[in-house]
């Protein structure tokens, strides 16, 4: 009887380990089988939505390229913007038709604070890496805004340093405003105050002057984990890899999923890949629209 029963459990034993073995080899043969597709183009091209992307706001392009020439401080992204010419000449006058919207409503701005509002508005205005923060908006004049842009840490302290001066009647300056003469006004009852006491860390001003469109980053300029408002463009858009970073943060985190499954080149994953057992999955490197092994630095 003692006998039977090892014999029994030894032959369970026997299966269960030949279940997996065969698990695994299906496993190698369907990531083998996806890796060899883009060589076999047996996929259709789809197009990342999250990356080079223009949002659908009132002065955006539908899709982002080059502009030959962008005015002074939206220059930076004339080699692939989501701005015209027209628009980043607009985004460096006061008042101008983009928004009717009036820096000077306590007072006129100094210089050294608009400075960085103009390159806010170019980077809001002219940025194709905004993708990953772009949601649907509930506005008469927009149907997408963006939230919570990680901005670097230099850019937000550089802001709130050279504005600190500066002064505002307003925290939040998407709404709430006095439009009755067609240009924004302080709201009845409202009073002037220095930037450094309506927002009195730079988090504060990066965070609420636009509804969170931004979000404070302890992260800094070249870290790939930010998004950089300032930015030399005779070293390339660095922006361009933090919006990867995040796009595959998107896809791949739990809770943050996007829609479409795609690979390193643009290609749809096909519904078979999915299907995959976990630890195929897991084994997929990024660019074969797997989440376990990013590229290098994309931790």
């Amino acid at each position: 009887m003692a006998v039977g029963q090892a014999v029994g459990q030894a032959v369970g034993q026997a299966v269960r380990l030949a279940l997996l073995a065969l698990l695994a080899l299906l496993a190698l043969l369907a990531l083998l089988a996806l890796l060899a597709l883009p060589a076999a183009d047996a996929v259709a091209p789809v197009k990342d939505p999250l990356l080079n992307v223009c949002m659908d706001a009132k002065h955006h392009k539908r899709e982002p390229g080059p502009e030959g020439k962008l005015f002074d401080q939206c220059s930076p992204w004339k080699d692939n913007a989501c701005c015209t010419a027209n628009t980043s000449s607009e985004a460096h006058k006061d008042q101008s038709y983009l928004y009717n919207f009036n820096w000077n409503h306590c007072g006129v701005m100094p210089p050294k604070c608009k400075r960085h509002f103009i390159q806010d508005t170019c980077l809001y205005e002219c940025s194709p890496n905004l993708g990953p923060w772009i949601e649907k908006a509930d506005s008469s004049w927009r149907r997408e805004r963006i939230l919570h842009v990680p901005l670097c840490r230099e850019d937000c302290e550089e802001w709130w340093e050279d504005c600190r001066d500066a002064v505002t009647c307003k925290e939040n300056w998407h709404k709430g405003w006095n439009w009755a003469t067609g240009t924004n006004r302080c709201p009845w009852g409202s009073m002037c105050r220095p930037f450094s006491e309506v927002f009195p860390q730079p988090k504060d001003l990066c965070e609420k002057i636009w509804s969170n469109s931004f979000k404070y980053s302890g992260e800094r300029r070249g870290s790939g984990r930010c998004i950089q408002m300032w930015f030399d463009p005779a070293q390339g858009n660095p922006n361009v890899a933090v919006a990867e970073h995040f796009a595959w943060r998107k896809r791949c985190s739990p809770g943050r999923g996007g829609s479409v499954a795609l690979d390193g080149a643009g290609r749809a994953v096909p519904r078979s890949v999915l299907l995959l057992p976990p630890l195929a999955l897991l084994l997929l490197p990024e660019g074969a629209g797997g989440c376990g092994v990013p590229r290098w630095g994309s931790l």
